[in-house]
């Protein structure tokens, strides 16, 4: 029984050592396979980036709720800008009926993207839509912009790190997310000033929808837990200086289930500690393109799955968790 979740450190692997780059790629085959978490030192990613994000996230949603509302999108379906308590409920997407998640989030995506049709036709623009930012801080999307672009970087490393890890090409998957649809969350989970209803959580039981998540967050009470394979629930710690990482649903299904995107959730913190215990976890939830076909590495025999397209499926698990 794993007891903890794995760390690793990329800093050689992340400088082009051929042998750091095939050992950390068998503690990433290790992990996904137990189970689909891992937690990453050596990332290349400077801390002042994050801690400068965080900064930012903390006076957003500190300000008042009216103030918050106003970065709200107009048309509720559009995935950008703030949400407020009551708008979802993750364990929707795994068929849990439970009571909306309480947290707030603020969602963006890319800054900029090309002017080529594969962007700007009517499904591209699904996908590629532009952010939406609030008056205060005002430098709030220049430090979300720079963090994006930074660990963009990082997530198409690990993707070589990924291929590596399944005997594939380190280039496998190269084509599938050079114009991925990505998108980040900053999730804010508020003080409980009155007791959740009962089942509400921070963030209900889910499995992510993509390739990878890479999520910085805070040790702090009413955090991040992990469902291990004897159905016990442990707790994911992470550091300002650390990503855990966790495999979402398409790359399970490309490796046929041989990795698994295992069940988390974000409980509440205890009663002693409810009025006081604000956290904030940034999360860069890595897609495929929206065209890329998510079939199985094994023969198609012995594929478990039928293939899908990356876009279309992101679209209905996107659906069914918004209440």
């Amino acid at each position: 029984m794993i007891a903890s979740i794995p760390v690793i450190d990329l800093a050689l692997a992340l400088r082009g050592d051929h042998r750091e780059r095939v050992r950390v790629a068998r503690e990433i085959d290790a992990a996904c396979t137990e189970v689909g978490f891992f937690t990453i030192r050596g990332h290349g990613v400077p801390v002042e980036v994050i801690d400068r994000l965080r900064d930012r996230a903390s006076r957003f949603f500190n300000l008042p709720l009216p103030e918050k509302l106003r970065a709200q999108p107009d048309n509720p379906s559009v995935p950008r800008g703030y949400r407020a308590i009551g708008f979802e409920a993750l364990s929707h997407g795994n068929t849990i009926d439970t009571p909306p998640d309480l947290k707030e989030y603020y969602h963006f995506g890319r800054p900029s993207w090309p002017d080529e049709p594969y962007y700007s036709s009517e499904q591209g623009q699904r996908f590629f839509v532009p952010n939406r930012w609030p008056d205060r801080p005002s430098d709030f999307a220049d430090a979300a912009a720079d963090y994006y672009r930074r660990v963009e970087t990082l997530a198409e490393q690990l993707m070589e790190l990924t291929a590596l890890a399944l005997g594939l090409d380190e280039q496998f998957f190269a084509d599938k997310i050079d114009r991925h649809i990505t998108a980040m969350r900053i999730n804010f989970y508020p003080e409980q000033k009155t007791a959740p209803e009962p089942g509400q959580l921070r963030a209900g039981e889910h499995t992510d929808y993509g390739l990878l998540t890479i999520l910085n967050g805070e040790n702090k009470p009413g955090g991040l837990q992990v469902q291990v394979r004897d159905g016990e629930w442990i707790p994911v710690e992470t550091a300002p200086d650390t990503f855990v990482v966790n495999i979402g649903d398409l790359l399970m299904r490309w490796t046929n289930d041989r990795w698994v995107s295992n069940v988390h959730r974000v409980v509440n913190p205890p009663a002693s500690a409810a009025s006081l215990s604000q956290r904030i976890s940034i999360g860069f939830f890595h897609h495929p393109n929206y065209d890329a076909l998510i079939e199985s590495v094994a023969s198609p025999g012995e594929a478990r799955y039928p293939p899908v397209l990356s876009g279309e499926y992101r679209d209905e698990k996107y659906r069914v968790t918004r209440s």
